[in-house]
């Protein structure tokens, strides 16, 4: 592992530890190292929309809290300016959610993720593409 890699898990881990989301959520970190992130999520009954299939703010959420590791991977606060979701399969209570984030982008202060998500199986559920600002300043 790289000292870029290194740092970056850190930062996620540290970021999960100081969020109440993340741990009240139950989302883990699978890897976390430069310019990438894979976390997961199981779907609660407490998740679910009015349908029983996983509420879209979960699925944004999950995708989100991925995002944000690697755009802060860096040790640079970095929040998000915009961010977009397309939702392509419904989720059940109980499976497992998995986004896994790349950073396909970065240039001065703005950069550019996608993170892929989908069930422990494969199945794909949405695509989310963030956008990141640096503030300045670091994380950790």
């Amino acid at each position: 592992m790289t000292n870029s890699d290194a740092l970056a898990d850190k930062v996620a881990r540290s970021m999960l530890a100081a969020e109440g989301t993340g741990p009240a959520w139950g989302i883990e970190i699978e890897e976390a190292r430069e310019g990438y992130a894979r976390v997961r999520m199981r779907l609660t009954a407490d998740m679910l929309n009015g349908h029983g299939i996983a509420h879209g703010g979960m699925i944004f959420a999950l995708a989100d809290s991925a995002f944000a590791y690697v755009c802060n991977g860096g040790n640079h606060a970095s929040v998000a300016a915009q961010a977009s979701v397309v939702f392509l399969d419904k989720a059940a209570e109980g499976e497992t959610l998995v986004a896994e984030a790349k950073e396909v982008a970065r240039e001065g202060r703005a950069g550019v993720t996608h993170v892929s998500i989908r069930t422990a199986d494969g199945r794909a559920i949405a695509e989310f593409t963030g956008y990141s600002r640096t503030l300045g300043g670091s994380v950790i």
